[in-house]
């Protein structure tokens, strides 16, 4: 399996990292960012659009390129490098990726279309206090209302769910299953906040919404699913290169600190400990660009083993770099003024997102008895 990135991939990878370094290679940039709503810098959203990683993942048709799982792979490793807060995992490749895959043409065209061009942003309002990370709805019902469809029910934490031009809910439906809403206009109580890692969520109370199916109000647990999953390797690739950086600053920071007259690196403890922390990297990348490539070629159930596959290798590497790249920094690595607390950060909030280490331990736990028995060795 060849793991190398051709031509074309390097210089996306080269493109988007000029962009999102320039604005955020300097961490007092992405602080100021954060500081104030929406959590995000509108210039870089629009620059991001401009240079088509907005429409990605889309057909050419709707403003897209057209581009598969590994090429947004490489962006969402080049948005974590920098910690950039734009919300390219939430509403291009969850929120996008639910219109493109359930979407009747006109909305794709017009929510699809407006995406691309940094006009809109999407929010997918999934989570529901008490839920663990399924595919189905349960806390908000959609009911049916004369010509048209009213949701009711509270939705949290949704991820940038204050700024979002428009929502897309999912509900239970009144015969069963879970159906997907496109929700704009009056109706909608957003209560924002700021989360731990510096981003935004935001918890949604529907009451009789007036709300528009996402292409027909039918059962789309199988697409829920399917696009969760897409966005569970995105995720893995945007931990990557938060872990790359983390790891970056810790060797540095190594070769740099004195203690009794010497720099750390010259303790070989610590050292060992840096190259544990490296193991854990490469495990989790080459995880995660499998998953990536899986995900472009691979079944449904496929895709599925392979991201909870990835996300409990991403999620044990990024607790065990987080957690050394602050050990190893000590005290100055709890400061809010140096960032490799915030990579830390915003690896738990990865993490937690879309189902952490446990949860995907638990789902592959369960699909064992799938497998065919081998003999032991003897």
């Amino acid at each position: 399996m060849d793991f190398t990135y051709d031509d074309e991939q390097q210089a996306l990878r080269e493109a988007v990292r000029g962009l999102v370094g320039k604005a955020y290679s300097d961490y007092e940039n992405r602080r100021r960012a954060v500081a104030e709503d929406p959590g995000f810098s509108e210039t870089v959203w629009l620059q991001l659009a401009e240079m088509g990683v907005l429409g990605l993942p889309f057909e050419e048709q709707y403003g897209g390129m057209g581009a598969g799982a590994v090429e947004v792979g490489i962006v969402a490793q080049e948005l974590g490098r920098v910690l950039a807060p734009e919300p390219f995992l939430t509403s291009v490749v969850l929120a996008g990726g639910l219109v493109a895959a359930a979407g009747s043409e006109e909305q794709k065209a017009e929510l699809l279309g407006g995406l691309s061009s940094g006009d809109l942003v999407l929010a997918f309002a999934h989570a529901e206090p008490g839920s663990r990370w399924t595919p189905t709805a349960e806390a908000v019902r959609a009911e049916s209302a004369g010509t048209g469809w009213a949701l009711s029910g509270v939705k949290e934490p949704v991820p940038h769910g204050a700024r979002a031009d428009l929502l897309v809910v999912s509900a239970a439906l009144p015969d069963g299953g879970t159906g997907l809403f496109v929700v704009r206009g009056p109706g909608v109580v957003r209560d924002g906040y700021r989360t731990h890692d510096s981003g935004r969520a935001a918890r949604v109370v529907l009451d009789a919404t007036p709300a528009t199916p996402l292409g027909t109000a039918e059962d789309r647990t199988g697409i829920i699913a399917r696009v969760l999953d897409a966005a569970r390797v995105a995720a893995c690739n945007e931990a990557v290169g938060l872990m790359e950086v983390a790891l970056d600053l810790t060797a540095s920071y190594l070769k740099s600190r004195k203690q009794f007259g010497v720099t750390l690196n010259t303790f070989q403890s610590l050292t060992f400990r840096s190259a544990d922390m490296y193991v854990s990297l490469e495990l989790a990348r080459s995880m995660a660009l499998w998953a990536s490539m899986v995900l472009d070629g691979g079944s449904g159930e496929e895709t599925s083993v392979a991201a909870s596959r990835a996300s409990l290798q991403v999620s044990r590497a990024g607790r065990h770099v987080g957690q050394e790249a602050i050990q190893l920094h000590g005290g100055i690595g709890m400061t809010a003024e140096y960032s490799v607390g915030s990579y830390t950060s915003r690896l738990t909030a990865l993490d937690h997102l879309l189902g952490d280490g446990d949860h995907h331990l638990g789902l592959l736990a369960a699909g064992v008895s799938g497998y065919d028995e081998v003999d032991p060795l003897p």
